[in-house]
């Protein structure tokens, strides 16, 4: 009989349950349909547990050890799959599909992308467009709302807005 490697633990740590019991699991499913649908947002942990009804502590304890990832990771996660749609299906920049998707930094986009995907966004695309399907251009995409974009005219310069306000001075 072998004995056991007391460096490698065999079991979970004590307090921490396999999962979050029935009557919260439907609070969990909550935050993570949250999560979901503002994607793109800002989500932080005190939103989600707020969404939850639980302490924020306590809805990371339950989050992680009901879906396996903590809830910034499942965001995270949520926005690298999407940047994975609009890099194959439309001909925007990687910085432009890093800022649709809620990162607001090309480096962190590019390494998070990297480690989830295993190639860069700019390698992942020019795989899709190699194959030669047909592409969104990008101003339907923005037009029609399949990608957020920044709705205040003082942080954008795109003609649409410029349309919408009219010529200057009326």
């Amino acid at each position: 009989m072998s004995t056991p490697d007391p460096s490698r633990p065999t079991s979970r740590p004590r307090g921490v349950p396999d999962r979050a019991p029935a009557d919260v699991l439907v609070h969990l499913r909550r935050a993570r349909d949250e999560a979901d649908r503002s994607y793109a947002d800002e989500v932080d942990l005190e939103r989600l547990a707020a969404v939850a009804g639980l302490s924020k502590f306590h809805f990371l304890r339950l989050f992680r050890s009901t879906y396996g990832m903590t809830p910034g990771d499942y965001v995270s996660q949520r926005r690298i799959e999407r940047a994975q749609d609009l890099l194959r299906a439309t001909n925007l920049t990687v910085t432009e599909v890093c800022h649709a998707v809620g990162f607001s930094s090309l480096g962190s986009f590019s390494s998070r992308f990297r480690s989830v995907v295993g190639e860069s966004p700019s390698q992942f695309q020019a795989r899709y467009a190699a194959a030669g399907a047909p592409r969104i251009p990008g101003c339907y995409v923005f037009m029609w709302g399949l990608a957020e974009r920044a709705t205040d005219p003082l942080e954008t310069d795109s003609a649409i807005e410029e349309k919408r306000q009219g010529p200057p001075g009326s």
